[in-house]
């Protein structure tokens, strides 16, 4: 395996026992370069009534499934808006959206 590989699914892997960025505010899932073709692409049921990002169950995306901090995944990854393809694990927005949940930052010793 090569080593982009191997990064690439630690960092899958990362996401998936977190979701914390999915969960920590309604206006971080929002459409940014998006062109009108890729919105197109996402559930219309998962567009909030603006178009303007991702439907919210209060601060949770509507897309998300499972339990944060445990096990979660996207249900649309292969088709997720652009803000949450640049998020990876450890990154400013990461360790921001942890620790509004009380979860220590990826690379920790706490972690």
């Amino acid at each position: 395996m090569r080593e982009t590989d191997v990064a690439t699914a630690r960092e899958s892997a990362l996401c998936q026992a977190c979701g914390a960025c999915c969960a920590h505010s309604r206006e971080w899932p929002r459409f940014t370069l998006e062109d009108d073709a890729e919105i197109d692409r996402i559930p219309p049921a998962l567009i909030d009534d603006s178009q303007a990002r991702m439907r919210c169950e209060g601060d949770r995306c509507a897309a998300l499934s499972g339990a944060i901090g445990t096990a979660t995944a996207c249900t649309i990854y292969d088709v997720r808006p652009l803000v949450c393809r640049d998020c990876r694990p450890g990154d400013d927005a990461c360790s921001i959206a942890r620790a509004a949940r009380g979860m220590a930052p990826i690379g920790s010793a706490a972690e």
